[in-house]
């Protein structure tokens, strides 16, 4: 990566910090998913201890190795460990698609398309530049809603019972390889959309159809008829991966200045 592309890398990051209609966006999606909800059902666990008598089926879904530490401690470890995982999916999407449905349509409605067309990049560098903000801004954020619901869950667990959690083996697999490479799908698909889109709200309409198989998958979590462990996220990871490299080797090669200028 050469000045010009970081320059660009720069440029879009400060815009969405400037951005006052973009950047609260930005943050209402991992607040919510990744602080507001875990720590409002882990609490209630402990709150109302008394009812999970009817919860044991759903325990039953849980490997033999964490049926341990009361059913409360037994229901947390199920929420963090098996269907928090998956929202970490859905969080680098909605984050990049901030960024990424604006790359380019962006430029248009400001009036700087022209500019960067002239800055000493070949257009495969411009999009590669595009791109990778976005997917910089998704696993940035990623990391930092991590973090953040490691902190308030940590926090809470050690209140509620004097020992903190152990996060399972699927959250490095979720974090280092499948998340970004969900992330790198997404954006290379609306930055491609940005491209052709006449405004951001028409860019950002793309964004809607990517998350929704991964809200299927939430569904398939929380009703049991599916329960992620860290060999099936591997395999989709890699699957993910070649998926992702796929679609930004077409995307680079069918990129021309005839799609930007429409």
């Amino acid at each position: 990566m050469n000045r010009a592309m970081a320059a660009i890398i720069q440029k879009d990051f400060k815009g969405v910090a400037a951005n006052k209609r973009l950047f609260p966006s930005l943050l209402i999606v991992p607040l919510v998913l990744a602080v507001l909800f875990p720590a409002g059902f882990v609490a209630l666990l402990f709150l109302l201890s008394e009812e999970l008598g009817e919860l044991e089926q759903l325990l039953a879904l849980m490997p033999q190795a964490e049926l341990a530490g009361g059913v409360e401690r037994t229901m947390a470890a199920l929420l963090l460990n098996h269907i928090m995982p998956v929202f970490f999916l859905i969080i680098p999407i909605m984050a990049s698609s901030v960024m990424a449905a604006s790359a380019f349509v962006g430029e248009k409605e400001k009036h700087t398309l022209e500019t960067l067309l002239y800055c000493p990049l070949s257009l495969p560098q411009i999009f590669r530049a595009k791109v990778l903000a976005a997917f910089s801004l998704s696993m940035l954020v990623s990391l930092l809603s991590f973090g953040a619901m490691l902190l308030v869950v940590e926090i809470e667990l050690y209140c509620f019972t004097g020992s903190l959690f152990t996060p399972g083996v699927s959250w490095p697999v979720i974090l280092l390889l499948v998340a970004p490479a969900v992330s790198l799908i997404a954006v290379t698909l609306i930055v491609r959309g940005s491209a052709k889109a006449q405004s951001v709200e028409e860019s950002q309409q793309g964004a809607v159809f990517l998350v929704l198989p991964l809200v299927l998958l939430v569904a398939g979590q929380f009703t049991g008829l599916l329960l992620i462990n860290a060999w099936f996220l591997l395999g989709l990871g890699v699957v993910c991966v070649l998926i992702a490299w796929l679609l930004l080797k077409r995307a680079l090669g069918r990129f021309h200045y005839e799609t930007l200028l429409k």
